[in-house]
C-alpha cells in the first residue's frame, strides 16, 4: 500500500515539474516574442530619421507632413520601451498613417521619386513593416498559448502557485486595421 501512495506522489510530483517547465517556457517565449518585435521597431526607428532627412531636401513646405511622422515614431518607441500594447497598438496606427501620407505626398515629388536613397528607404522601411506584422502575429500566438494554459486545469493549479500571469494580446481595433485611404491624402484641404 505504501509504494502505491509513493507511487501516486511521485507521478504527481514529475507532473508538477513538467508542467512547470512548460509554462516557464512559454513565458519565456512571450518575452523572446516582444524582443523580437522590439528590435524590429528599433530597426524602423533608426531608418525614420534617414527617410526625413532625405524629404527635407525636396519637400520645404511639408513640415506638417514630416513632423507627424517624427512624432508618431517617438510615440512607438515610448510605447514598446514601457511594454504597453494598448499604446503600442494607437502608436503604431499613428506611425503607419503618416507614413502612408509621407510616401503618397512624395509622388507629388518627382525628383524626390527617383531619388535611390529614397526610394532604398522606403522599401526597407516597407519589408520592415512586413516583418514587425509577423513578429507581432507570433507574439500574440504565443500569449494565447500562455493564457490557454494558465487557465486550463490541471495546469491553473500550478500556474496560480507559482504566480505565473495572464499576458495582454497586442491588440488593434477595426479602424487601426483600416487601410489607408491614398485618395484622402492626395486630396488638398
Amino acid at each position: 500500500m505504501g509504494f502505491i501512495f509513493l507511487g501516486i506522489i511521485l507521478v504527481v510530483v514529475i507532473y508538477a515539474v513538467m508542467t512547470y517547465n512548460s509554462l516557464v517556457e512559454i513565458k519565456h517565449n512571450i518575452e523572446k516574442a516582444w524582443s523580437n518585435i522590439e528590435v524590429l521597431l528599433k530597426q524602423r526607428h533608426e531608418e525614420i530619421p534617414k527617410l526625413v532627412a532625405v524629404c527635407k531636401e525636396y519637400m520645404q513646405f511639408e513640415q506638417e507632413t514630416l513632423e507627424k511622422v517624427i512624432l508618431a515614431r517617438s510615440r512607438v518607441m515610448d510605447a514598446s520601451m514601457t511594454h504597453d500594447t494598448a499604446a503600442l497598438g494607437h502608436a503604431e496606427t499613428a506611425l503607419r498613417q503618416s507614413l502612408g501620407g509621407l510616401f503618397a505626398l512624395a509622388e507629388s515629388y518627382p525628383d524626390l521619386k527617383t531619388n535611390e536613397q529614397f526610394n532604398h528607404l522606403q522599401q526597407r522601411i516597407s519589408g520592415l513593416e512586413n516583418t514587425i506584422a509577423d513578429r507581432r502575429e507570433f507574439y500574440n500566438d504565443s500569449v494565447n498559448i500562455n493564457n490557454v494554459r494558465i487557465a486550463q486545469f490541471p495546469d491553473t493549479i500550478i500556474a496560480n502557485f507559482f504566480g505565473f500571469k495572464r499576458a495582454e494580446l497586442l491588440k488593434f481595433s477595426a479602424a487601426e486595421t483600416a487601410d489607408v485611404d491614398l485618395g484622402k491624402l492626395f486630396s488638398k484641404k
